[in-house]
């Protein structure tokens, strides 16, 4: 029998990391002499891969300027968090209450996220929350979204089929990973791209609240 997983996305899902990653985006952008993009279209960006998102942001530039940047990104990200310029990208309100049910009613956890690991790890271990997580997929070992290939990889180590598989997302890349993987897509209205969006791209529902989100996963 497989195990049910909730696989969540961390930006926008699970935590608020939107200010950390504008801050670090524009001040890569700046260092390189270029305008910086504006705060909205940033945000639409995140849950790509950093260089997905650089060329998102960047189309007229070439591959290897893209690939530049996105270790600009990486250098500013780590610098300012050092000099202690960086919120502590909060979880969203009641996540961990929301957690608690849905283990309660028997869902294992994992995450899929454009983050590295050294960026997922830090955050799971400062919100004390790494232990629950069953399974863990970023950037350094996957495509980017909306590649399938980090929720395939979830499922083998969760010993979930996709049948039993919910992704859990604010963008519409993670409910278009979610329908190529075959699993069910759940999106999540307090994140980056609007409930409208997350439908278009194939949720078959969407959270209002984080309160209400073990309901809806029963739901599905």
């Amino acid at each position: 029998m497989s195990n049910r997983l909730a696989l969540f996305d961390c930006d926008g899902t699970l935590v608020d990391s939107q200010a950390n990653i504008c801050l670090s985006m524009e001040e890569a952008f700046l260092l390189a002499g270029l305008e910086a993009p504006s705060r909205n279209a940033i945000r639409r960006i995140i849950g790509l891969s950093v260089v997905e998102a650089i060329a998102a942001l960047s189309p007229d530039l070439g591959d290897a300027r893209h690939r530049a940047l996105a270790e600009d990104y990486k250098s500013a990200f780590f610098r300012l968090r050092a000099s202690g310029a960086m919120d502590e990208e909060p979880l969203f309100d009641g996540m961990i209450a929301a957690l608690d049910t849905l283990a309660k009613a028997g869902w294992v956890f994992g995450v899929a996220t454009g983050k590295s690991d050294r960026g997922l790890a830090r955050i799971l271990d400062h919100h004390g929350i790494a232990d629950r997580f069953v399974t863990l997929q970023t950037a350094d070992r996957h495509p980017s979204k909306p590649h399938p290939s980090m929720i395939e990889l979830a499922m083998v180590e969760a010993g979930a089929s996709p049948e039993t598989t919910v992704m859990i997302g604010d963008t519409s890349y993670d409910m278009m990973m979610a329908r190529a993987a075959g699993t069910r897509a759940l999106g999540v209205a307090w994140g980056y791209h609007p409930p409208h969006e997350l439908t278009a791209a194939g949720a078959h529902a969407v959270a209002e609240t984080v309160a209400g989100l073990p309901a809806q996963m029963e739901s599905l």
